[in-house]
C-alpha cells in the first residue's frame, strides 16, 4: 500500500495530546493519527450496519404484521401513551 503524506491543521492542545499518547504508546504521531483513523471508521462502518440491520427486522416485522410506513409513527406514539 502507497502512504502519501497528507497536511491538516488541529488545535495545538489536541496535538500535545496526540504526542504525549503517542510517546506513552512508543508509536509515531503518524501511526497513532492512522489508528485513531482507522479506529473510527470501523466504528461508523458497524453502527451502520448495526442500523441496517435494525431497519431490516422492523420492516419485516411490520410487513408480517400488516403495518404500513405512515402508520408506524401513530403506533409508536399510542405506545409511548399507553395505548
Amino acid at each position: 500500500m502507497q502512504n502519501l503524506m497528507i497536511n491538516f491543521s488541529i488545535p495545538k492542545l489536541l496535538l500535545q495530546t496526540v504526542d504525549g499518547l503517542a510517546e506513552e504508546e512508543m508509536k509515531t504521531r503518524s501511526e497513532l493519527v492512522r489508528d485513531a483513523i482507522r479506529d473510527y471508521l470501523e466504528r461508523k462502518v458497524t453502527l451502520k450496519k448495526r442500523w441496517q440491520a435494525i431497519f431490516a427486522f422492523g420492516r419485516k416485522r411490520a410487513g408480517l404484521l400488516g403495518i404500513k410506513v405512515n402508520q408506524v409513527e401513530k403506533l409508536v406514539d399510542d405506545y409511548r401513551q399507553g395505548k
